[in-house]
């Protein structure tokens, strides 16, 4: 049985599957367990365990009975956070498959003595940190 992991919702499947298909592995150790990249869903395990889901967005309004909110969001209502090895690598990694920069690789000894991290958007426009520590 699958402990907790996260499920983003996307609008924009096929370039959200590319991109955490190709960032995952490298960053986690992850491997695709489901899913293609024409949807609706993908899952990658580590361990024997779901560790991301992608499902697309208008499939779970549909599943749920609801129609998709319009209109952009005044606040991120989620992020993804992934701990690294090397956060400027890790960063190069995402950027070079369709994330955008959002914050350069920064320390932040404020948040940790020996933090850091950087964020970007992934093609969904999801914020994801990466850090080290």
């Amino acid at each position: 049985m699958d402990a907790l992991y996260s499920r983003l919702l996307v609008t924009r499947f096929a370039e959200c599957f590319g991109f955490y298909r190709a960032v995952l592995p490298a960053l986690t150790g992850a491997t695709l367990a489901k899913g293609a990249p024409e949807g609706p869903y993908a899952s990658w395990d580590l361990d024997d365990q779901t560790l991301l889901a992608l499902f697309d967005r208008s499939a779970m309004a549909a599943t749920l009975g609801t129609g998709l909110q319009a209109g952009p969001h005044a606040q991120d209502a989620t992020m993804l956070v992934l701990r690294v090895d090397d956060v400027d690598a890790a960063l190069d990694l995402c950027l070079r498959h369709g994330g955008t920069p959002v914050t350069p690789a920064t320390d932040r000894p404020e948040w940790g003595p020996t933090l850091r991290n950087a964020h970007l958007r992934d093609p969904d426009g999801r914020l994801v940190e990466l850090q080290s520590y």
